[in-house]
């Protein structure tokens, strides 16, 4: 596969739509089970009784699915060098079996690194249900290739 994003595409300031997901019952228990097994996420009729009144998807399902919008949607494209790490992650509204989540890309820096071949995107991503409430908040950096000098 061909690069298809590099460095030099990431623009400050730049707020796009780059994906959506909807969330299943099996989906939750399946992650729930294997990841995160409380019962909130692994026992409806358990969860019914929480302060959630119902099953939720974790918070780390939640970033897994974002991360999987992302490769989606321009990191299985792009000159992707991997990341440093987060800054700040915040589940803000529980996720729950129908929800269909939609992720927003919001470009906040981009500077070259210290290595002529690389720079840093500072991203956040904001994921919305479909009834507009927003459900998680994170920030973190991407390590990208730039574009080859011709």
């Amino acid at each position: 596969m061909s690069v298809k994003y590099f460095f030099e595409d990431f623009n400050v300031g730049e707020t796009v739509e780059i994906g959506r997901h909807a969330v299943t019952e099996a989906a939750i228990l399946e992650f729930g089970r294997q990841y995160d097994p409380q019962p909130f996420h692994t026992d409806p009729e358990r969860a019914r009784t929480s302060i959630y009144g119902g099953l939720i998807a974790s918070g780390w399902q939640t970033c897994s699915i974002v991360m999987r919008v992302m490769c989606d949607a321009y990191l299985s494209e792009a000159a992707s060098m991997g990341s440093p790490g987060m800054e700040e992650i915040r589940w803000l509204k529980p996720v729950r079996p129908g929800d269909v989540l939609v992720v927003m890309r919001t470009i906040e820096e981009a500077r070259p690194t210290s290595k002529a071949d690389r720079g840093l995107v500072l991203s956040r991503w904001d994921v919305y249900n479909q009834r507009e409430e927003h459900v998680m908040m994170m920030r973190g950096y991407g390590l990208f290739g730039r574009k080859p000098v011709e």
